[in-house]
Parts: C-alpha cells; sequence; structure tokens
C-alpha cells in the first residue's frame, strides 16, 4: 500500500535582500525594557530580535513595488501616480470618489468630523483604539454592538465580527435615526482576535442601515483577510476570487478608510473612498487643510504608486493563503504547549489570552502589558497588549474600561519573518508559561491623555 505523503507548502516568494537582526542577551532585554517603562511601543527597534508589534508599515514590498518607488511623479499637484491610485480604487474597492491620507487615522479623523455631531451615536463590531479617540473628540458616544461570541476567546464561531442586528435595531430605536452618525463594520475585528464578518450578516446589517437611512461605513484595512476567510468558510463563496468578494463587500458600504500600512504592504499611506458624492467633496477640502492637496493627500507621488501597486498583489489567492497559514502555523504550534489563545485564530495575529495565561494577576495590575514585557525579556520577542491599558479610561467616571478580552497579540507583518522565527516566538512563550506562575504585574507610573498603550511607562510590582 501507498503510504499518503503530507504535503508541506511554502510562502510563495523568495528572498533577495535580508536585514541583519541584533541578538541580544537576558541583561540587555531587561535593561532595555526598564527604559522602556515596560512598555512595548517604547522600546528602539534596534534591540527588538523579533517585531511583531505590528503589521502596520511593516510588511516587506516585492520588486514590482519597489521598482514602481522610481515612478514616482513627485508633482505638487496632479501626479499621475494619484490617478493611477484613482483607478485601482475604482478597481478593487469599487468606490468612485477618492481622497488619500497618509494613513488611515488621518480618514478616520476626517470622517468623524464631517459625520458626526456632537451628541451622536457611532455604532460598531468592537471599538479600535484610534478610530473610537476620533469619534469622541468629534462628540460621539461609542456603541459595541459585535455578537456576544466575540467576547469569549474559546468559542468557535466562524464570523465572530458579525454585528448583533438586534442590538444594534435596540439602539437605533432608543436613540433615534437621527443621532446616529453612521454604523462602521471593521473587518476583521482587530479588537476581538482578528475576527471576520460574514457577507449574510453584512447584507442584514446593511438592510437595516437603509431602512432608518443611515450610512454604513467600512473599516477595509485588512479586507482582503475578511474576504479570504468569507471564500474559506461562507456557503456560496467557494468558487469566487478574493477580489470579487472583497467588491461585493465593499458594494454594501457607502465609503470605506483604508490604513495602506496593512494590506497594500506599504511603509506609509492612506485612502478615504465613497460613493457619496457630498462627503467626498467635504474630504477633498478638509485634507488640504489637515494633510496636504487632495492629489497626494500627505504622500509622495512614489508612495501612491506603491500603494496602486500594493492593490494589485493584495488581491492575491497565494498570498493570503500564505499570510493566513502563517499565522495558523503559529497558532498550532503554541496549541501544543496548552497555550490560551482566542480562537479561532485571527487573520493578522495570534492573540494570547492574558487572563487565563497569568490567573492570578487581577486586570487592574495590567497582565496584558505584563505578559508582552515578559516575552520581550525571554526572547526579544516583540508583542503589544490589547486589554485594559488599550481600552483607556470611561470618559464619565475617569476609572479604567475594563474589557472582557485582555489579550497579547502576535502580529505577523506580511512577506518578512520565517517558519523558524515563528518557532522561536512559540518556544519563547511556552518557556513564559511555564514559570508564569512567579510574574507579577505591573503599576502605570505614567499616563498620557489620549491612546496611552502608545505611550504609557510601567514598573514591576
Amino acid at each position: 500500500m501507498t503510504k499518503l505523503i503530507k504535503r508541506s507548502w511554502a510562502e510563495p516568494f523568495k528572498i533577495k535582500m535580508v536585514e541583519p537582526l541584533k541578538m541580544t542577551s537576558k541583561v540587555d532585554r531587561e535593561k532595555a525594557l526598564k527604559e522602556a517603562g515596560f512598555n512595548t511601543f517604547l522600546l528602539r527597534s534596534e534591540y527588538v530580535y523579533i517585531d511583531l508589534l505590528t503589521d502596520s508599515g511593516t510588511n516587506a514590498m516585492s520588486d514590482y513595488q519597489w521598482a514602481g518607488l522610481m515612478l514616482g511623479d513627485e508633482a505638487y499637484a496632479g501626479s499621475k501616480n494619484f490617478y493611477y491610485l484613482w483607478d485601482n480604487v475604482k478597481k478593487y474597492y469599487g468606490m468612485p470618489y477618492l481622497v488619500p491620507t497618509h494613513q488611515g487615522r488621518a480618514a478616520e479623523h476626517m470622517i468623524s468630523k464631517i459625520l458626526i455631531k456632537a451628541g451622536d451615536y457611532v455604532a460598531g463590531n468592537m471599538y479600535f483604539t484610534t478610530t473610537r479617540v476620533h469619534q469622541e473628540l468629534a462628540g460621539a458616544t461609542f456603541i459595541d454592538v459585535i455578537i456576544d461570541e466575540a467576547h469569549d476567546p474559546q468559542n468557535l464561531h466562524p464570523f465572530k465580527g458579525n454585528i448583533d442586528p438586534q442590538k444594534l435595531t435596540d439602539l437605533i430605536k432608543k436613540v433615534t435615526p437621527k443621532k446616529m452618525a453612521y454604523v462602521y463594520m471593521a473587518g476583521p475585528v482587530n479588537m476581538a482576535g482578528g475576527q471576520p464578518f460574514s457577507m449574510k450578516n453584512l447584507k442584514e446589517i446593511g438592510g437595516i442601515c437603509k431602512k432608518h437611512n443611515i450610512q454604513l461605513w467600512f473599516d477595509a484595512t485588512r479586507a482582503t483577510e475578511n474576504a479570504y476567510f468569507i471564500k474559506m468558510r461562507e456557503k456560496g463563496y467557494e468558487k469566487k476570487t478574493v477580489s470579487q468578494i472583497l467588491k461585493e463587500m465593499c458594494s454594501h458600504f457607502d465609503g470605506i478608510w483604508v490604513s495602506a500600512k496593512k494590506d497594500l504592504m506599504v511603509n506609509i499611506g492612506g485612502i478615504l473612498a465613497t460613493k457619496n458624492k457630498h462627503v467626498y467633496e467635504e474630504a477633498r477640502n478638509m485634507v488640504v487643510i489637515y494633510e496636504g492637496l487632495h492629489t497626494y493627500g500627505g504622500l509622495a507621488g512614489r508612495d501612491m504608486e506603491a500603494m496602486a501597486r500594493g492593490m494589485e498583489e493584495m488581491v492575491s489567492f497565494d498570498n493570503i493563503k500564505a499570510r493566513i497559514g502563517q499565522v495558523e502555523y503559529c497558532g498550532k504550534q503554541l496549541e501544543k504547549y496548552d497555550i490560551p489563545m482566542v480562537k479561532p485564530f485571527g487573520g493578522h495575529a495570534i492573540f494570547l489570552d492574558a487572563k487565563q495565561f497569568l490567573p492570578h494577576l487581577k486586570q487592574d495590575v495590567f497582565p496584558a502589558q505584563t505578559l508582552a514585557a515578559e516575552i520581550y525579556a525571554d526572547s526579544g520577542v516583540r508583542a503589544m497588549e490589547r486589554g485594559v491599558v488599550s481600552a483607556g479610561r470611561n470618559q464619565k467616571t475617569g476609572e479604567h474600561n475594563y474589557p472582557k478580552l485582555e489579550l497579547v497579540r502576535l502580529t505577523f507583518p506580511r512577506r518578512v519573518y520565517t517558519q523558524a522565527h515563528i518557532d522561536v516566538t512559540v518556544e519563547s512563550i511556552a518557556e513564559v508559561y511555564n514559570h508564569r506562575k512567579k510574574i507579577k504585574g505591573l503599576a502605570m507610573i505614567y499616563e498620557p491623555k489620549y491612546l496611552r498603550f502608545f505611550q504609557a511607562r510601567f514598573k514591576r510590582l
């Protein structure tokens, strides 16, 4: 009898250039960690071995994108790269109007200022840090209407990014449609562990919004990953391409904002794109104040060229399959050591469940922040906190917001690390898990006013 051979997969690219990494000792890392106030965001990158802090702007561009940098038209107005980018926004996202921005949060800022009036509400499938701050600064209150399953790390629901239609309907009824600035969906949902929404749910939510004349917007920063999950998990989409699914998703929204530093695999850039001509005109005027002329939005022509070319590459099924396959590989290796994680595994990252990892630590001593620091101290692997520090404070009471999910995010930049890097990461986390009972929490000794997780400082208890 012929023995069935299990076939391995490999990345759909080969390495053309390398960047040396600095190897450090435990003493070096402890010193660096103390100087950084036990905040991985404040570590100097030269002291980081494997950087899983974020996939934002840290991806490896292709030779096709690098070649495009040499074609930058750096005219102040009317750069040909802008028009190439605009054509691809129409082609891949199906949006007729484009305003480029230097990165995604600039688009969040503009859409919040355009659509929100003081006292309004915004509903969405879980908050994201920068998005919520822009909404609150514009005078709105954010309400989370994601399904309950999203708050349970062990629930295996395939689309934990779905909005609960009843929660949304109840909110609209309570505050009235006129007080709803807009509804937005992120896909996949970062703070829920990289969890996607389904096309079925999107259509239902779109129907509710149309019924009440409320705009529906899409944080399409990692939209191709959401499209991939729909293809793999939702009946009727098995034979559709990622590009087709992406365009169908976008067809249900009034507009999108995108941090191009993720899906588009560039180091800087963002877009605001819409079907709504009034919003477009407002944004096109506003971008001149905050970013730059409407045909460059704070970007160089070469950056827009790389973005346009990145759109062509982002819809490649082989690329996305390898990217998400790397995340799955990490998750499966961690399972061998019984490491508590959010499941199903996300699209861009593995999220460690710090509450279960460090059950002896109460949330007010920042278990996720503590765990991220301990992983760095052990191996030089940099992860990030997604728990009570990221959640910030209640605007009315001033008390910490205590999210149900207290997570450490291991985020994989696209086309950067090998399987061997993942193995090193897994072994480090397993080692930290082995001596988890000895780990003590942190006390916050400096707290900035906004987005404190970026710059807060801590000390060991």
